[in-house]
């Protein structure tokens, strides 16, 4: 009966140092592949800003958030900059960014939004609605808005009329924290 108890007890080690060795290989593979997300991303913003107006200021910050937006297993990008021109009295601008091949592609480019930045549960043609916050710029009584995917896109501000006064208490998951206002963001130069 002793040898059957310590038989047991070596297979089921087996099987705990097994399960780790898998869960830690798995681990690895997933941090190189964030490792690998978030050079590309780098990249990818660092082109996208050097063609854009606010060319040559080094002090763009950026949020992002990997969610898969159209829950087909990939995750999109949601970029939300400060600094460097990116921003005005109503908020900063924010990226919805598609992946392309190891780079990226700009779904959208919304202008003046404020964290905190959450996807809804809703989906509008197959694509999950986003909330932002809207204040500032004009506008007294801050609230959110949803932006809908359209087809080809979300709306490139929450003021124009596509973009809904949301609601409150719509739940949804926060993917940029109302902390990005204060925190400093990923430095986008080094």
């Amino acid at each position: 009966m002793r040898n059957g108890f310590l038989e047991l007890r070596s297979l089921t080690a087996a099987i705990l140092a097994a399960v780790f060795l898998a869960a830690n290989c798995l681990a690895q593979t997933e941090r190189r592949t964030n490792i690998a997300q978030e050079e590309s991303l780098k990249r990818f913003l660092q082109k996208y800003l050097r063609d854009s107006v606010a060319s040559d200021d080094k002090t763009v910050q950026y949020f992002p958030a990997f969610v898969d937006l159209k829950d087909d297993g990939t995750k999109e990008v949601i970029v939300y900059l400060t600094n460097g021109g990116w921003c005005g009295s109503g908020g900063c601008t924010t990226l919805v960014l598609a992946p392309q091949g190891s780079s990226y592609q700009v779904i959208t480019k919304i202008m003046i939004t404020r964290p905190p930045i959450r996807i809804l549960a809703t989906k509008s043609n197959g694509w999950h609605d986003i909330a932002v916050r809207v204040q500032g710029g004009g506008v007294v009584r801050a609230y959110e808005a949803k932006l809908s995917f359209n087809g080809k896109s979300y709306p490139i501000s929450p003021s124009v009329p596509s973009a809904r006064r949301l609601a409150e208490n719509v739940p949804g998951n926060v993917v940029v924290p109302v902390t990005a206002l204060t925190e400093r963001g990923k430095p986008l130069y080094p």
